[in-house]
């Protein structure tokens, strides 16, 4: 599946900068659904604060999923967005609630490795340097709530997502010394029966 990722990055690209060959240079992140539970239907956008990463998605369970993230360009956290992949992602979800329950909520958690939750000393966070104000946003949700240590997550709560509707998330990931490939686990959060 990453090689049809790949793909769609790179003709969203494409239209985004309306020429061809120069511009799979915007996508320095690829996105993927590999690990189940979820389908990636489009990506668009380079991952800058004008131009997010936005990323359709269709969820057929409402178990915790994985979303892979693997930098295409060399990694530089210092070189101009674009050529390089900086650690820097601004991204949009639009998620798809396709499982038949309603969620109350939905909980991002990044990792550097799978199936561990990322700690302080990786770098990698929810743009932890700007907690002072909130750079996570929902159309579905009022509010976001991030927990830092001793792992990054972010809850977004109070509101719902019925069968069938869809909702985006906005957010900022920052790592200050990134790695090729990192993680993020989406946990929907369903009503107590």
């Amino acid at each position: 599946m990453i090689l049809a990722v790949l793909t769609a990055g790179a003709k969203a690209a494409d239209a985004t900068a309306g020429s061809g060959g120069a511009a799979a240079s915007l996508v320095p992140y690829a996105f993927s659904d590999e690990l189940g539970g979820f389908s990636i239907l489009a990506i668009s956008g380079a991952g800058t604060r004008d131009d997010p990463v936005h990323v359709a998605q269709s969820f057929r369970t409402a178990s915790p999923v994985t979303l892979v993230v693997r930098a295409t360009r060399p990694i530089n956290p210092f070189g101009p967005s674009g050529d390089f992949a900086t650690g820097t992602i601004h991204i949009v979800l639009d998620v798809t609630n396709e499982t038949g329950i309603p969620w109350v909520g939905l909980e991002l958690e990044l990792q550097e490795h799978i199936h561990e939750p990322s700690i302080y000393g990786d770098g990698l966070s929810f743009d932890q340097r700007q907690i002072e104000r909130v750079t996570a946003t929902s159309d579905a949700f009022a509010n976001a709530h991030y927990d830092f240590e001793p792992y990054d997550r972010l809850l977004f709560e109070a509101g719902a997502l019925n069968p069938h509707a869809h909702a985006e998330f906005r957010f900022v990931i920052t790592d200050i010394t990134p790695l090729p490939t990192f993680y993020i686990k989406l946990d929907p959060r369903i009503p107590a029966s």
